[in-house]
C-alpha cells in the first residue's frame, strides 16, 4: 500500500450529521487498518473528544494516532506516548480574553477534562461541550482560573460576526495560529500549529514522508492538511477552499463520503 497513514477530520468528514461513524465507513476503515493503513485522527477537539471515536474504531490495536487541539498535540494510542505537544504562553490568555470581551464573543479553553468559561449557557460551547461529551465548569474569571499553559483557546460567536472578526483579532496576536475551524468557531493556537504542521511531526517520528500520507476533510481548518498530504481528498460538504486544494472530491459525509473514498483508493 502506497500509502501508510490516513488523516481524518471528524466533525463533516468521519462523522455524519448526528455526529456518528455509519456502519459503511466504519466497516472500511477496519479493512484498511487490517490491511496496514493507519489512521490520524485530526480534530480542533481536545484529547478526551476524539478518544470515544478512536476506541470504536479500535485504533490502539492497529497503532494509529490522535491529533488534538488542531494538531497541538499528538497522541500515540498503542503507547500512550505523547509524539509531540505544544502550549500557549500563559502571559498570551490575558490578551486573548480582553478580545473576547472587545467584540462579544464565547471564549474556552480546557482543564483537567472539563470545558473552562464564563459562559456556560452559550450556545456555542454547549455545543462544544456535548459533542466532545465534557462537562463545563463555570469560573468567575478566566484569566484566574487559567493557571498553567493550554493547548489553545477558543472564541465562539454568530458565524457572520466571527468571519468579520477573523482578521483584526489574528493581525491583534502575533505570533499565535488563528483561524476558523467552523464558521461560528476561531481557534488561537501556539505558533505554526496547524494540521499540516503536526503531521510533518508524525510521519517523521514514524520516518515517513507526506507521499505515504493520505488525508481527508472538509473545514477551514482541514485545507492544511488536504495540501500538504501526498493524496488529499475533500468531502462533498466541504468550503469551497478544500475542495480547490484537494486531489478528489467524494460524497458528502452523510452519503459515507470516506468509506467511498477509502474503498476507491485505499
Amino acid at each position: 500500500m502506497k500509502y501508510k497513514i490516513l488523516a481524518l477530520d471528524l466533525d463533516g468528514t468521519l462523522t455524519n450529521s448526528q455526529k456518528i461513524i455509519t456502519p459503511r465507513t466504519k466497516a472500511a476503515l477496519m479493512e484498511a487498518q487490517r490491511q496496514g493503513l493507519r489512521l490520524a485522527l485530526a480534530s480542533g477537539r481536545p484529547t478526551e473528544g476524539i478518544l470515544p471515536l478512536a476506541e470504536e474504531l479500535e485504533m490502539a490495536r492497529w497503532g494509529g494516532f490522535i491529533l488534538s487541539f488542531n494538531g497541538a498535540q499528538v497522541l500515540e494510542l498503542g503507547s500512550g506516548k505523547i509524539l509531540y505537544q505544544k502550549v500557549l504562553d500563559l502571559d498570551r490568555v490575558p490578551t486573548i480574553y480582553r478580545l473576547a470581551q472587545k467584540y462579544q464573543v464565547g471564549v474556552l479553553t480546557y482543564k483537567d477534562g472539563a470545558v473552562l468559561t464564563e459562559t456556560p449557557d452559550d450556545p456555542y460551547i454547549e455545543l462544544e461541550c456535548r459533542v466532545n461529551r465534557m462537562p463545563f465548569q463555570a469560573v468567575p474569571s478566566f484569566t484566574e482560573a487559567v493557571t498553567e499553559p493550554v493547548p489553545k483557546c477558543l472564541m465562539t460567536g454568530e458565524g457572520s460576526h466571527m468571519a468579520e472578526i477573523e482578521g483584526p483579532i489574528r493581525e491583534a496576536l502575533p505570533g499565535l495560529s488563528v483561524y476558523r475551524s467552523e464558521a461560528f468557531f476561531i481557534e488561537i493556537m501556539p505558533e505554526h500549529i496547524d494540521k499540516a504542521y503536526s503531521l510533518e511531526q508524525l510521519l517523521k517520528s514514524q520516518n515517513l514522508t507526506r507521499e505515504e500520507l493520505a488525508a481527508c476533510g472538509d473545514g477551514f481548518n482541514d485545507i492544511s492538511m488536504i495540501r500538504y498530504a501526498g493524496f488529499g481528498v475533500a468531502m462533498a460538504n466541504a468550503v469551497p477552499a478544500a475542495k480547490e486544494a484537494a486531489d478528489f472530491v467524494t460524497a458528502s459525509n452523510d452519503e459515507d463520503g470516506v468509506a467511498l473514498a477509502v474503498e476507491k483508493f485505499f
